[in-house]
């Protein structure tokens, strides 16, 4: 196996991880990191140009890479093989995964992909009902079909379905619908081609709300669509597993009646069973507005805080400004307590790639994660690899050289190999940048269940330091908060208090910054006393240093930052 692989490579060439492989040592050293629960994703079998005992590869034409998307799912009640060290034992070797997850603390997570399917989805499950059983493939949409298919008024010249890298055998004479709603017979590259959108009885195109169902539909399976039914014995499967949540994907595109209904049967299944949504205010959702209110309401945790992902990357793209923020704080306070809040998913790119975040994200890194997890009581999401600044510079395959870690290939993780060490899950083997990068999560993630920044209060301090010349303030500039971020995060039960900064410039020392605290502030945090104590939690080592509270007001709190450094200070009385 290469170490670093190589563009378009098999999964002999390059490698793939299994669920064997991720072993006792490896999750208790994430455990000990501060991680609470581990998503397992793209565990589902998809479509793969990959063959396997007893499992045909399936067509070019709808498999992206040669891996295939994990969200081109063809079973749901089964595991991916190209993840077992035996194919045919995978499901047992998932299940022993799962086991393990849980005995070191960690509650284990899979994805939910209800939108779409692969266009090969299998139709033989023992006593599972098939979602395009009884369709009429000449009629776009009915409430009881399981897909939308293509018709005469559809974009194209009609049959067969013309994709990207052919013709598919199993759509010659009708189409159906790709998952990214393109009604077309010649879906093109940037689609999502290889799968076909799921119906729950609502009509994306008319805008139509969901069936009307009847009195008791909390229960009898006759009284709700059947692609429901199916998506509640998919759900019930997993849970009877051990799965302990499930991160949904795109759920702003499934009408809010399913969720409310899935949700509230997956509780009285497991009360405390995790939804989180994966979710962007689009084109493609099924409820008028911000869909993040609709589907707290229906029953999820938490949703994707995709604006604040952006306000961050734009620092570097787009010339945002860290003054910036406090408008998208005070613009949707949902996203501040139930926001899943991330620098990095399988969608994006790696902050640490040359090719994103202008080139500088690994100065950056330290202080653009803790500023974007520490202002919001949701919860935070590190995508495998961040810990230790992987850069995604190959190998390629579909997805191509893009910044992003491919989900379409099989993709080797180069930085987090010397930590992987043919299983002695060792960080001091890493080289001396990644082992920095790695220690800083372990130091951070903990603090995230301080009181003050799991479940406090939010204050920023940005408006009070505008006019502060000393709040990182550049030459040429007369408004401060270009790099500097400044913020207070209060408990009132634990009477805890915590404030973090951070400068988000990749090459300026702000040698004498000071981060003035106004009266009000002081005020709305409890802390009356004329002196007042800061902890450094980043620190254990550091000591204390007591201020007087008039200082903190009319001078600031003295503390330099280097590019890409950050304060985490508990402040109390004394």
């Amino acid at each position: 196996m290469e170490t670093h692989g190589v563009d378009w490579g098999s999964r002999e060439t390059n490698g793939c991880g299994t669920f064997n492989g991720v072993t006792d040592k490896a999750l208790r050293e994430i455990a000990r990191m501060g991680f609470t629960h581990i998503w397992l994703t793209g565990v589902l079998r998809h479509a793969t140009q990959t063959a396997h005992p007893g499992l045909a590869a399936q067509p070019e034409s709808i498999v992206k890479g040669l891996a295939g998307s994990p969200y081109a799912v063809v079973d749901y009640f089964d595991v991916d093989p190209d993840l077992a060290s035996s194919p045919e034992k995978r499901m047992d070797e998932f299940k022993a995964l799962v086991k393990r997850c849980r005995t070191v603390g960690l509650l284990p997570m899979m994805d939910f992909i209800p939108n779409h399917v692969s266009r090969a989805y299998l139709a033989d499950w023992d006593g599972h009902d098939d979602f395009g059983e009884g369709d009429d493939p000449h009629t776009f949409f009915s409430p009881e079909q399981g897909y939308f298919y293509l018709t005469s008024n559809s974009l194209g010249d009609g049959p067969p379905l013309r994709l990207p890298d052919g013709l598919f055998e199993g759509e010659m004479t009708f189409g159906r619908v790709t998952g990214n709603n393109a009604v077309t017979w010649n879906p093109g590259k940037y689609d999502w081609y290889e799968t076909v959108k799921l119906n729950y009885g609502y009509n994306f195109m008319a805008g139509l709300p969901a069936l009307r169902l009847l009195p008791g539909w909390t229960s009898p399976k006759q009284h709700v669509p059947k692609t429901w039914r199916i998506m509640d014995d998919i759900l019930s499967f997993w849970q009877s597993l051990g799965i302990g949540g499930f991160r949904c994907d795109m759920a702003q595109m499934i009408p809010m009646a399913f969720w409310k209904w899935a949700i509230s049967r997956s509780r009285v299944r497991l009360p405390d069973v995790f939804f989180m949504a994966e979710a962007y205010n689009d084109h493609m959702k099924t409820t008028p507005g911000d869909p993040c209110a609709a589907l707290l309401d229906a029953g999820f945790n938490a949703v994707y805080d995709s604006d604040c992902y952006h306000l961050a990357l734009h620092m570097y793209t787009e010339n945002n400004w860290a003054n910036d923020f406090d408008r998208l704080f005070r613009s949707n306070p949902i996203y501040m307590t139930h926001g899943v809040r991330y620098v990095e998913n399988h969608d994006e790119t790696r902050v640490c790639s040359p090719l994103s975040w202008g080139g500088v994200g690994r100065v950056v890194l330290p202080a653009v994660m803790t500023l974007v997890y520490a202002s919001g009581s949701g919860p935070v999401l590190v995508y495998n690899g961040q810990e230790v600044g992987e850069r995604a510079e190959g190998p390629g395959g579909f997805g191509g050289h893009d910044g992003r870690t491919s989900i379409f290939d099989y993709t080797c993780l180069p930085r987090l190999q010397p930590w992987v060490a043919d299983g002695r899950f060792d960080s001091s083997l890493l080289p001396e940048e990644s082992a920095e990068l790695r220690n800083f999560h372990r130091k951070l993630l903990p603090l995230m269940q301080h009181p003050a920044l799991d479940r406090g209060d939010f204050y920023g301090l940005n408006w009070a330091n505008m006019k502060n010349t000393t709040f990182g303030r550049e030459p040429a500039e007369d408004t401060s908060g270009h790099w500097v971020y400044a913020m207070l995060r209060h408990d009132a039960r634990a009477r805890a208090t915590v404030l973090v900064v951070g400068n988000l410039s990749p090459n300026i020392n702000f040698y004498n910054l000071r981060i003035s605290i106004p009266q009000h502030a002081f005020g709305w945090c409890g802390i009356q006393t004329d002196r007042v104590r800061v902890r450094n939690l980043m620190d254990a080592e550091g000591e204390d240093r007591i201020f007087e509270r008039r200082e903190l007001m009319d001078c600031g709190l003295s503390h330099p930052l280097k590019p890409g450094h950050v304060g985490v200070l508990e402040l109390s009385a004394v």
